[in-house]
């Protein structure tokens, strides 16, 4: 039997979230649209384990659009009651109210800067910044940073600990633990 893959332990054995960390987590991004939707899922996740939003991303797929920001904008309050409905999202009125607020500020950036990609990763000189520190780290002086410039633009639930897990998803950060087969 072959020896498994040394991985970060925050993924554990579950094999969605295995699949996650060894396809997804830490991949640099910079298409639009998976940069929405990661930042919208990284918001649902505030104060809940990854794990929970990864198992209901594909119903959070389907009641928003499949992450358009140009549809998710529109939603009102009659659709955040519809959504508050839907046991397969997390259905916290705050989180689900920002969605269409963080869409339209989304939308203001890519006007601005011609996508969102580019506002992002000019932080970075548009490169991953590679972090080895033996220790999981929770936030960090650029997602301080961008978190208070989003918040600036008038997005919710982009407070740093939040941006900081999102940079490391979209592989801005690259965090990925010494001794991991993806470091």
């Amino acid at each position: 039997m072959p020896r498994p893959k040394p991985r970060c332990f925050w993924c554990g054995e579950d094999p969605l979230y295995v699949a996650y960390h060894d396809r997804e987590w830490g991949v640099p991004v910079r298409d639009d649209r998976l940069l929405f939707e990661q930042l919208i899922l990284e918001g649902a996740q505030s104060g809940l384990s990854w794990i929970t939003v990864l198992r209901k991303r594909g119903r959070y797929r389907e009641a928003f659009a499949g992450f358009d920001p140009r549809k998710v904008a529109r939603f009102d309050a009659r659709k955040v009651d519809a959504l508050m409905k839907d046991s397969g999202l997390v259905r916290h009125r705050g989180k689900l109210e920002s969605v269409a607020l963080n869409a339209r500020a989304f939308l203001a950036m890519q006007a601005e800067h011609g996508s969102f990609a580019a506002w992002l990763w000019a932080h970075v000189d548009g490169r991953p910044v590679v972090n080895r520190s033996p220790k999981p780290q929770t936030t960090s002086l650029l997602a301080e940073k961008i978190s208070k410039e989003l918040r600036r633009r008038g997005m919710k639930f982009v407070g740093p600990t939040i941006i900081h897990a999102y940079l490391q998803a979209v592989g801005v950060l690259n965090d990925h633990l010494p001794g991991c087969w993806k470091a």
